[in-house]
């Protein structure tokens, strides 16, 4: 499988289901559907009966061409030995040797190298019921989902294991939704299946070759806007685990740390994933319909109330030395421009210095709209009551200010931050480069297309 990052991000294929020749057991491709990996450090004792278990249930029920990969990391014992034997005699399997330690190290290369359209993984324990394998992978193999995992702590999952293992499994990933904003429910699970087109473009941004490799997998997967199946497993506890509980959480809580530091300030090139598998319907452009409007009022009240604290707190340092009037105008200046820079930011989704002076100008347009709505009702309030006291002033500012951002936000949807994507203006040098890239690949597809057409029709007049 490749691993170059060459391809334009925004021109990889569309999630569909794998074609019918692809899923045809008994067509003499040569490539299985599913390859399912399993790494192994020193397990000799109990290689050869998973092996022979995991074989026996996807003989039996699965319905697609299957691989079942050894990837042994590092063994000292007799491990590869009886690798090399299972794969002598079992023609679905093969073997894998490396020489350095860590399960995400042997997934990485494994996956790296693997020719099937969907790759998968288990622990060689097999603590999982093996019934949830197809329901794992049947949403890859459909096209409706990017990556799937088997997860302990559903509702419905039924789990048999000592306090100690769930209370550090529910306590690592209450971590991982407080600290990282994860929403899958079960990150080590050892259970889980991707397509290879997304594990082509993600595996090259995963760091961690250890324990920590799936946390970081998931958690970049969703960041990047993929889709994440979750599947209830049954799940028993293996006593005998080789799992140092301790020195995994250490270098785990290290993980979080490093994904998290880098998330914070911009490190990871997600944009290079955000959705190019499949076609969402949040990018459609449906008539009547308005393009993010529920994301976009809830960024703009975030930003807005912080952006009213900062002009209140402005407002009264400002008072202190100047008047009502300047200090209404100043204030309001400076957290326009603040105003202005977040919501292009984080409301509307505008990145780059591209138009940035001109939605800045636009803004401070805007700006001059809520300074005569708040100015204005200064003025009314010191016609009326001649020395108003200050809480008055700010009773009355804020008031104004809720007037005031309804017309703002109107006025930042339709003309500072239209959606231009279904319109008719010219698109900028980078969309401008996408389109060409876009063009370019359907045109290299067609080209395919039709080389495959004419050998069909070549091979069928032999």
């Amino acid at each position: 499988m490749r691993t170059d990052t060459d391809t334009p991000w925004g021109s990889l294929p569309a999630r569909e289901h794998l074609p019918v020749e692809a899923l045809d057991a008994r067509a003499p491709t040569g490539v299985p559907v599913l390859d399912v990996t399993i790494p192994v450090h020193n397990e000799e004792r109990d290689l050869e009966s998973c092996v022979h278990r995991l074989h026996h249930h996807l003989a039996r029920t699965f319905p697609y061409g299957f691989r079942i990969t050894v990837a042994d990391n590092a063994s000292t014992d007799r491990t590869p030995a009886v690798a090399a034997r299972l794969a002598a005699t079992i023609p679905e399997v093969t073997a894998y040797r490396l020489e350095e330690k860590g399960r995400g190290r042997a997934l990485r290369t494994v996956w790296s190298h693997s020719d099937s359209p969907v790759l998968a993984y288990m622990d060689v324990d097999l603590s999982t019921d093996l019934n949830a394998l197809l329901p794992l992978v049947a949403p890859l193999i459909s096209g409706h989902s990017d990556l799937a995992i088997g997860s302990r702590l559903a509702r419905s999952s039924r789990v048999v294991r000592g306090p100690k293992r769930e209370f550090i499994s529910r306590a690592y990933n209450l971590i991982l939704r407080s600290s990282l904003s994860a929403r899958f429910s079960d990150a080590q699970c050892g259970f889980k299946a991707i397509r290879r087109e997304v594990a082509e473009r993600l595996l090259p941004m995963v760091e961690d070759t250890g324990w920590f490799f799936d946390t970081e997998m998931l958690v970049l997967a969703e960041r990047a806007g993929l889709r994440i199946h979750e599947v209830p497993v049954d799940w028993v506890d293996d006593p005998d685990s080789r799992v140092h509980i301790v020195s995994t959480a250490v270098d785990d809580l290290k993980g979080v740390w490093r994904v998290g530091r880098a998330l914070a300030v911009g490190a990871l090139p997600l944009d290079r994933l955000a959705r190019p598998f499949g076609d969402d319907p949040r990018d459609r452009a449906i008539s009547g319909v308005p393009r993010g409007l529920a994301r976009q009022l809830v960024g703009f009240c975030v930003v807005g109330a912080l952006s009213t604290l900062f002009y209140l707190l402005l407002y009264s340092l400002f008072r202190t030395a100047s008047g009502p009037q300047a200090a209404n105008a100043a204030a309001l200046l400076v957290s326009a421009v603040a105003n202005t820079a977040a919501n292009r930011r984080l409301t509307f989704g505008v990145r780059g210095r591209e138009r940035a002076v001109r939605h800045q100008a636009q803004g401070l347009v805007v700006f001059g709209i809520g300074l005569a709505l708040t100015s204005g009702s200064l003025a009314a309030l010191d016609a009326a009551s001649g020395s108003p006291a200050h809480a008055t002033e700010l009773a009355v500012l804020i008031s104004a200010n809720l007037a005031a951002t309804v017309l703002r936000f109107l006025l930042f949807r339709a003309w500072v931050f239209p959606d231009r994507r279904g319109g008719d203006e010219q698109p900028t040098a980078k969309e401008a480069r996408n389109i060409q890239s876009d063009q370019s690949d359907q045109n290299t597809r067609s080209n395919q297309n039709t080389r495959s057409d004419q050998n069909a029709q070549e091979r069928s007049a032999r």
